[in-house]
């Protein structure tokens, strides 16, 4: 898998540099393929951050040459609506809005939003109004935190 190169590759020179690797998004397109790189850091993400990393990882990108057709680099912050990339990331939001998108369907639903329940190892259950759904961080597709400010879900 890609995502499991791009990530041994980028990983070691984000920590580096001090931050924290969140997460990689590779998306392969006819002419251009994406290369989306979401760094964080306890005191935030500057533009001057993202510019940083980028210099840094298109020297490290171009040596190993791991993408051999033409791609954009983009490296952001995560942002107050981050997409969760595994079950750890779940776990530290236990308690927040979450929506969900599951490559097979768990009751019926591909779709869901609700509240993280619970996580134990890579079970993560999301509960709603309707009833609780329990899928595998590997059913997983895109999962993206929805915040909510003053009790409004943005």
């Amino acid at each position: 898998m890609k995502e499991k190169l791009l990530t041994a590759l980028i990983s070691p020179v984000i920590e580096d540099m001090g931050f924290v690797l969140w997460g990689i998004e590779y998306m392969p397109q006819k002419n251009n393929a994406i290369l989306r790189v979401f760094i964080d850091h306890a005191d935030g993400i500057s533009v001057d951050n993202c510019a940083d990393c980028s210099r840094e990882l298109s020297g490290i990108l171009e040596v190993e040459d791991p993408i051999k057709s033409a791609y954009v680099l983009e490296v952001s912050s995560p942002g107050i609506d981050r997409v969760l990339f595994n079950s750890q990331q779940f776990a530290r939001y236990v308690g927040e809005h979450v929506q969900v998108k599951l490559a097979q369907p768990v009751n019926g639903a591909r779709n869901i939003k609700g509240v993280i329940d619970s996580v134990d190892g890579d079970s993560i259950v999301v509960t709603n109004e309707v009833t609780d759904y329990e899928f595998d961080m590997g059913n997983v597709m895109k999962a993206r935190l929805k915040p909510t400010v003053g009790g409004v879900k943005k």
